[in-house]
């Protein structure tokens, strides 16, 4: 298929702008802290939330060229990359972290990335620690047999992506004082903060441990902007062990969200953010009458 032949991402219909809703939740409440939910999660069935912000901008760089792309076992962002692939008729590579999982049974998701047309193409972990290096990058795309295809970074944040997300600043400009989200690469952070007002401010909650956030999303905004902009900080602190980590608590706390307020809770991002921002409640780091707008950048993919 050409590029001519592409259909456009907005053939897709997406709801843009996302819905704000507003949450009354006593744990906010009592505080006098007012809770708004950005629903990028209701964007598109399968494009959601800050995939749709991020993907499409590097489809439309992409010009109708195959996607690879990169992602673990169990990566959302290889999902998306593979239903947008089905979705607008795209060939799509990915490369998999994990040499060993290549003789074993594909779990639901890579399984999915395949009944969407991925090609997946496994590697060693060493490997896939260096993918960023050029020597190493050309080696796979070789082996892959995606030597001509328009590479998307792992988490797809890149200065295409970032500046996608700037429209997600400005869709909130004006409507609350601190907009969070869950962090993994910090490129939905880097734009989201661009497109804010001056007065506001983005708060990130780092679902990885290691605190590296902060510099990576600093150059990424670099890379898209030539400069650092808006106000905006990480927290390190809600992460509970790591990507793709979960605790009781962790689990206690979504279902009883979900429970409140009839709202599927994602547990890898966004129960973290929601809880991370109900601890910040708790111990008062909202001043009385602040607004707080939480994005929901993801729900569990539909098994389909």
């Amino acid at each position: 298929m050409t590029s001519a032949d592409t259909p456009e991402p907005a053939t897709l219909d997406p709801r843009l702008p996302s819905p704000l809703q507003e949450i009354g939740d006593d744990r906010f409440e009592r505080h006098g802290v007012r809770l708004l939910l950005k629903r990028d999660d209701l964007i598109h069935p399968e494009l959601i939330g800050n995939k749709w912000r991020k993907l499409v901008p590097n489809i439309e760089v992409a010009a109708g060229r195959a996607l690879v792309t990169f992602g673990g076992a169990y990566s959302n962002h290889l999902r998306a990359t593979a239903a947008a692939g089905r979705l607008l008729g795209l060939s799509t590579v990915g490369v998999v972290r994990g040499q060993e999982l290549a003789d074993r049974p594909l779990n639901p998701s890579l399984a999915r990335c395949v009944a969407d047309g991925m090609r997946l193409h496994f590697v060693d972990r060493t490997t896939y620690r260096r993918k960023a290096e050029p020597e190493t990058l050309d080696a796979v795309l070789r082996a892959a047999g995606a030597e001509d295809a328009y590479v998307v970074p792992e988490g797809g944040s890149n200065a295409a992506a970032v500046r996608g997300c700037r429209v997600l600043g400005e869709e909130l400009r004006g409507l609350a004082d601190v907009v969070a989200l869950a962090c993994g690469t910090g490129g939905t952070l880097a734009g989201l903060a661009a497109g804010l007002a001056p007065e506001q401010r983005a708060l990130g909650v780092a679902v990885l441990k290691g605190g590296f956030l902060t510099a990576g999303i600093r150059a990424l905004q670099e890379r898209a902007f030539d400069a650092r902009l808006g106000s905006w900080s990480v927290d390190d602190r809600f992460h509970f062990g790591g990507y793709a980590r979960t605790t009781p608590a962790l689990d206690a706390f979504a279902e009883d969200f979900e429970d409140r307020h009839g709202l599927p809770v994602e547990r890898l991002y966004v129960a973290k953010l929601l809880y991370g921002l109900a601890t910040l409640a708790d111990a008062d780091a909202f001043p009385r009458g602040t607004t707080v707008a939480a994005v929901v950048t993801g729900r569990p993919f539909p098994e389909r």
